[in-house]
């Protein structure tokens, strides 16, 4: 048994959850549910595989061992049935530069790029801030529950659509897609000659079956980069350590010259010893992770009904970050947010960072203890 419910002080730690409150919300003295990492200790066998490491006394520059590669392939049928070759695996030095990469790699400047919001805003801002034209295909919003506007997305392609951007699991709505939306979006991208690049680094983090986007058909495949990381899983996402991958060896060479030309592809030596204490001893714990956080979603589930509150929220089905919405409060978006820092006191992501869709919502992460949920919870329904 792991104990989730162990308070760890993150404070003064150079820990951008807590010690940058001042720098993105002008304030310190605030409860911080934002930063999507956990205030979970990260796993002993982690923790000690990167101790035995240190012990050896030199950190020179390090590279993926044959056994890194294995254990990702292993992983992937063990955890999402997905029978994946070593040969189609590359490493970066993060999911987001590693999408970033893939922009360039994939389009030119002026291309168009399709991404589905409201979603993790630097799936939007790599676009722009690699000279691609944004074209958004928002989600269909129905009782909290949303869903792929599939319509929408086949009249907006047009010639100069390059790249399609997928979130899978979905950040910051929580939707696990299934085999079907995955294959009807993948096929409009195979009619159109549209490379999806596939985020999914909460893969790990389902309360439900995930299915892999690459996994269902080799002509997917061929279309499709995988980015993904044990980073959100295992909370070691600060050791930048990622990898993609991909069946088509043209798209995975291009992404390679990419990832060389900005000097993305160099590993901390940590972050290879974490990412193979992970998948190699880490599952106890993630199995044991993933009964807490559906507990953790349940209690702010109940304690909102439990107080009336008219906050509300459709229980994510994937990640610990729960997707609030402040629609029934008669109150502007800038009204709700200065009550939850100046009254509430508590730190959430501003719902309209992750597109216009998210008006009157904001995102709370309750990957926290127990403990410091409820006490984040009494905090936001006195003032809601």
């Amino acid at each position: 048994m792991y104990n989730f419910d162990e308070l760890i002080d993150r404070r003064n730690t150079n820990c951008v959850k807590y010690d940058a409150l001042d720098i993105y919300f002008g304030k310190e003295d605030l409860q911080p549910l934002w930063v999507a990492d956990m205030d979970f200790k990260t796993p002993d066998v982690i923790n000690k595989a990167i101790l035995n490491r240190a012990n050896h006394g030199i950190y020179g520059y390090a590279k993926p061992s044959l056994k890194t590669y294995k254990l990702i392939q292993k992983w992937m049928k063990n955890r999402h049935n997905w029978d994946i070759q070593t040969n189609w695996i590359s490493f970066a030095n993060g999911v987001v530069p590693s999408y970033s990469a893939a922009i360039e790699a994939y389009s030119n400047e002026g291309d168009e790029i399709i991404v589905q919001t409201p979603v993790y805003f630097p799936l939007f801002k790599c676009v722009k801030k690699n000279n691609r034209k944004l074209i958004t295909n928002p989600l269909i919003e129905k009782n909290g529950y949303y869903t792929m506007d599939l319509e929408d997305l086949k009249s907006k392609i047009s010639k100069k659509t390059k790249i399609l951007t997928l979130c899978s699991p979905h950040n910051p709505v929580g939707r696990v897609w299934s085999k079907k939306e995955l294959e009807e979006l993948a096929n409009i991208c195979i009619e159109n000659n549209i490379v999806i690049i596939s985020d999914e680094i909460h893969a790990d983090l389902v309360f439900k079956k995930f299915t892999p986007l690459a996994s269902i058909s080799k002509e997917i495949s061929n279309i499709t980069l995988t980015l993904n990381s044990a980073g959100k899983t295992f909370n070691i996402a600060g050791l930048n350590c990622s990898y993609a991958i991909s069946e088509n060896n043209e798209l995975l060479e291009k992404f390679n010259d990419i990832c060389i030309k900005r000097e993305i592809n160099s590993i901390n030596i940590f972050g290879f010893t974490a990412l193979e204490a992970a998948y190699e001893s880490g599952e106890p714990w993630l199995d044991e992770l993933l009964i807490y956080l559906k507990s953790n979603i349940k209690l702010v589930e109940d304690y909102l009904k439990e107080n009336s509150s008219k906050i509300s929220f459709y229980p994510p089905e994937a990640t610990y970050l729960l997707w609030l919405s402040f629609k029934n409060y008669d109150i502007s978006h800038t009204k709700v947010n200065k009550k939850l820092l100046n009254e509430s006191k508590i730190a959430l992501n501003n719902g309209k960072s992750f597109g216009s869709e998210g008006n009157n919502y904001f995102r709370l992460n309750c990957a926290l203890q127990k403990e410091k949920l409820e006490l984040a919870l009494s905090k936001l329904v006195t003032y809601f």
